[in-house]
């Protein structure tokens, strides 16, 4: 046991068996570093590529077609992160839960789901004539994701310096 640095809840958290496992063996942190860094990486270029194309980049290839390869890719980088990402937290979660960054960070990724689950229920019946009349607030969300991703990721990566 140490001595409480955060919320309740964050104590709980870092006190609990996979705090224990995430602090005490020699793979469990390193190996949930590594799956976190692969899922942002095939979470973020993936999203931001599809991003890129739906804001009017690399015509050449249709929008539907594009969603269809590179959205499968995202969700099992996103769900690499969901699991990833709580264990590695739970390591060190009472000063965690209380860093400004990591605070943002899970603001910034919440409203990052949000802006896709949102732009899936409105553009994807849309999404085979979108280069015809793309919608404004669908572009708006498109440039708006690539800010998202990269700031959350930015934010994740900062913690550890300040």
């Amino acid at each position: 046991m140490h001595h409480p640095h955060g919320p309740a809840w964050a104590e709980a958290i870092e006190d609990s068996g996979l705090g224990m496992v995430m602090r005490e063996s020699l793979l469990a942190y390193p190996a949930a570093n590594l799956l976190h860094i692969l899922g942002l990486a095939l979470l973020v270029g993936p999203i931001i590529a599809l991003d890129l194309r739906l804001l009017g980049l690399a015509r050449a290839v249709p929008v539907a077609a594009a969603s269809r390869l590179l959205t499968p890719i995202a969700v099992a980088g996103l769900a690499m992160l969901l699991i990833s990402g709580p264990a590695l937290f739970a390591a060190d979660a009472g000063p965690l839960a209380l860093h400004p960054l990591m605070q943002i960070k899970i603001a910034l990724v919440v409203i990052a789901i949000a802006n896709a689950l949102m732009f899936r229920r409105l553009w994807q019946p849309r999404l085979v004539d979108w280069d015809a009349a793309p919608p404004a607030f669908g572009r708006a969300q498109a440039a708006g994701s690539i800010l998202l991703w990269l700031l959350a990721a930015a934010c994740g990566r900062l913690i550890a310096y300040m």
